[in-house]
């Protein structure tokens, strides 16, 4: 699973939500050079949410792999209602018993949005999709946003949802690795990704096989708890 390149909202510090916020310059440069890195992994598929930030990433990544992007709006990122366009100081003054909740660890709807849980199940329902219909040894690569990369992860792996806090989100353009096995989700890596934030350039053997990847830098719901 890869976390999309970054938009001016990232670099304000805003939360994004549902918001169809597009990428600037470094968002785009970002795509750009983590396409080049992806596509060595031969992927079987492109999946993306249907929001431009995810979007235009993946197109960059499926252009280099000759492949066509499969948007898909369960992949979009943790609907967040009155906080999307707010900073986090700005949804504490104007919503404070759900922003209290939340620095708490409860995982209740944010501004008449929706929950980690059920972002979780949409975003996992649309990969399992995926990666039924591809062949063995296919690697599947998912473009998509910070909340939902984490709730992902924690519901592929089956985390205790209490515990999902503790998946660090992912940055602009990087990405998490989860291989198959007998029994069941493996995380191989996790926060991969070129940026000197997150560590040297990589390349496609930094994928697995029957792969889904995620990308983050500066998460589209939350600071780091």
């Amino acid at each position: 699973m890869l976390r999309h390149g970054r938009t001016g909202h990232n670099l304000e510090g805003r939360i994004q939500g549902q918001l169809d916020i597009g990428l600037d310059e470094v968002g785009l440069a970002q795509a750009a050079a983590v396409a080049d890195a992806l596509a060595e992994a031969a992927p079987y598929a492109v999946l993306s949410s249907d929001l431009s930030r995810a979007l235009v990433t993946a197109e960059a990544i499926a252009a280099k792999a000759g492949l066509s992007v499969v948007a898909d709006e369960r992949l979009r990122e943790i609907a967040l209602g009155g906080w999307e366009g707010l900073t986090v100081e700005q949804a504490r003054e104007r919503f404070p018993d759900e922003h209290a909740a939340w620095v708490a660890g409860e995982d209740k709807p944010r501004g008449g949005g929706e929950t980690y849980r059920e972002a979780s199940a949409r975003a996992t329902q649309c990969l399992r999709e995926a990666i039924d219909g591809a062949p063995d040894g296919a690697t599947v690569i998912a473009v998509t946003h910070g909340g939902t990369a984490r709730a992902t992860l924690g519901g592929l792996l089956e985390l205790d949802p209490a515990a999902w806090w503790r998946i660090s989100p992912l940055g602009n353009t990087c990405w998490s690795v989860l291989v198959e096995g007998d029994r069941g989700w493996r995380l191989e890596r996790h926060n991969t990704g070129l940026g000197p934030l997150v560590g040297a350039a990589v390349g496609a053997h930094d994928l697995g096989s029957r792969a889904v990847g995620g990308q983050t830098s500066s998460p589209d719901v939350e600071p780091v708890k």
